[in-house]
């Protein structure tokens, strides 16, 4: 297992403290990293989706206002 060594604000360290005393500590920040490491890679991914749809846009035919309304009429009752 590795050592990192982190500079914090006193009082984001005095918090956590008071709000994880009596618990593992560094089992806690693991599975933190582990949350962000997880968030970060699921971010990457929908940025790639998106990126990869809009590049597409200029491809797709496009709907004209006209087309676009007599759609919407259509469906009404």
């Amino acid at each position: 297992m590795a050592t990192m060594n982190f500079s914090i604000p006193d009082d984001h360290r005095d918090a956590f403290n008071r709000e994880f005393a009596g618990q593992d500590k560094s089992a806690l920040i693991a599975r933190l990293m582990q949350q962000a490491i997880t968030e970060a890679e699921q971010q990457s991914r929908r940025q790639a989706a998106f990126e990869q749809l809009t590049a597409a846009r200029p491809e797709r035919p496009a709907l004209t206002a006209g087309a676009a309304r007599a759609a919407r009429e259509s469906g009404r009752p």
